[in-house]
């Protein structure tokens, strides 16, 4: 290896470094200053590695906030959108790659079109329209906007994985007397899998991370989803910011668990189901 090969290698192990340090370390750095006490948040240089560390935050949020109803809220309402979206998504792209019909460019257009309106514009619209339904204060209104919010998105990438697929595979399959579904299921879906995990994942983070229509539409403390009640920790007179890390910290847990699951399969499945069993 020259001189200069090794010198090339040595610089991008080390651009690879630091933008790993960049990336973990907003999470280390919440992590850290939710074991540390309240008062050295606010310290001046910051300890980036203090001596001590306490459990004190940790134990106060879980013991005297609903912290763990939250949590299990936010993965019902984002599990129910995740497959909720899905459903919708492949139909969706399905009839829009497949099927030729009269205003199908336009209306792929106006899904596209409907990701320029701000949310905040349609949360009273929606309000109103989900108070008369009987959806509002409810997991299922909440996980139907959010799903709302990612659909138009979900096919279009859909849509443009199954017009990678060659028609030939379900020339094939329909000629062995495969139904449109089993198609469907048998062969377009397993060689999209990228793009359906890859749209699983906008649909989770959409719903976990979401604010205005949850805080809207959820009364009842009980149906309060994480991000919302992470915001009942700013106060008027004073803001603990050592529960509001600690909290932070386990909200940011599922997300990243989520993604460890799902990760392994966005570049797998590109030609599974393409070989006739």
């Amino acid at each position: 290896m020259t001189a200069r090969r090794r010198a090339e290698r040595i610089a991008l192990y080390v651009t690879i470094v630091f933008v790993c340090l960049v990336i973990v370390f907003p999470l280390y750095w919440l992590v850290i200053n939710a074991l540390i006490p309240g008062r050295e948040v606010f310290r001046y240089p910051p300890a980036f590695f203090p001596t001590s560390f306490r459990l004190d935050a940790y134990r106060e949020i879980i013991e005297l906030h609903p912290i763990l109803t939250w949590l299990k809220n936010s993965i019902v309402v984002s599990a129910g959108t995740v497959a909720l979206a899905l459903v919708l998504e492949i139909m969706g792209a399905y009839s829009l790659s497949r099927h030729g019909w009269p205003g199908r460019s336009l209306l792929a257009m106006g899904l596209l079109s409907t990701q320029m309106i701000p949310s905040a514009v349609l949360v009273i619209p929606i309000f109103v329209i989900f108070r008369q339904a009987g959806l509002v204060d409810s997991h299922l209104g909440l996980i139907t906007v959010d799903t709302a919010l990612t659909v138009p998105v979900g096919i279009w990438i859909l849509k443009g994985a199954f017009d990678t697929i060659p028609e030939e595979i379900a020339d094939a399959a329909f000629a062995d007397g495969c139904s449109e579904m089993g198609v469907l299921v048998r062969m377009l879906l397993p060689l999209s899998l990228p793009a359906l995990v890859a749209v699983a994942v906008i649909a989770f983070f959409t719903a976990w991370d979401e604010f205005v229509f949850a805080s809207v539409f959820i009364i009842s403390q009980s149906l309060r989803v994480f991000s919302v009640g992470i915001s009942t920790f700013i106060g008027e007179m004073a803001t603990p910011v050592d529960l509001i890390f600690a909290a932070a910290s386990i909200f940011v847990i599922a997300p990243l668990i989520f993604y460890a699951i799902v990760e392994r399969y966005l570049l797998s499945g590109l030609s599974a189901g393409a070989v006739k069993g």
